[in-house]
């Protein structure tokens, strides 16, 4: 049976770092996945040049990895801890209404970032038991982030998915990222994010693969 898979992501490429193999799996499988982008960045500090072509770049990751359709949200990027708790619960709540995913992908609650701790808390209010329940919520790791976050919640996945047919399709989605692409030892290089992938399929028998936090699973 065909699933509805949404994933949020604090910022573009998070979803790439944390999950861009397993979404593309699901987008193999016939599944529909759907993808958030809570934030964006802004000028001064970003250039203008480089805010015009972010949604061109967002669009060329999803087309590779298969990704029917984008949210964006535009809350301002590393300022989520200004805007009220409550406006975001209740725009992420309306991005699960109009999806109404079987599967939610969600950033980890101990990444250094505060946005996506924020995020985290906030798709947890959106999900809470109503009229429609979302199935499976896994928390995704995104480099750079979640390794330094481990004092604050250390990352324990229990979950992994196979992406040794499909970590061609991650790397070449980061590739249209390439202003977030760093040179090596940096945990954002193509280096390490292949080593990575590498780590985690060992840890679970695989060639490569994406690990996952468990947050609730409902079986019917």
């Amino acid at each position: 049976m065909r699933k509805i898979i949404l994933v949020i992501a604090p910022h573009p490429d998070d979803e790439v770092l944390g999950c861009g193999g397993t979404i593309a799996n699901h987008c193999q499988q016939g599944d529909a996945v759907y993808l958030c982008v809570v934030t964006k960045a802004y000028t001064p500090d970003w250039s203008k040049k480089f805010l015009k072509d972010r949604p061109k770049k967002v669009q060329r990751a999803n087309k590779i990895l298969g990704i029917k359709k984008t949210y964006f949200l535009d809350f301002p990027t590393v300022k989520l801890d200004t805007i009220p708790q409550k406006k975001l619960n209740e725009a992420i709540l309306g991005i699960v209404k109009k999806v109404n995913p079987d599967v939610l992908f969600i950033p980890h609650r101990g990444d250094l970032n505060r946005d996506h701790r924020l995020i985290f808390e906030a798709s947890l209010v959106a999900t809470r038991p109503g009229p429609h329940q979302v199935s499976r919520i896994l928390s995704y790791e995104s480099l750079s982030e979640t390794e330094w976050g481990q004092p604050i919640a250390p990352f324990l996945p229990n979950v992994y998915v196979d992406i040794s047919k499909t970590l061609d399709k991650k790397i070449a989605a980061m590739k249209c990222n390439q202003e977030e692409i760093r040179p090596m030892p940096h945990p954002r290089s193509l280096e390490i994010i292949k080593s990575l992938a590498q780590k985690r399929g060992s840890e679970a028998g695989l060639l490569c693969a994406e690990s996952f936090a468990l947050i609730k699973e409902t079986i019917r």
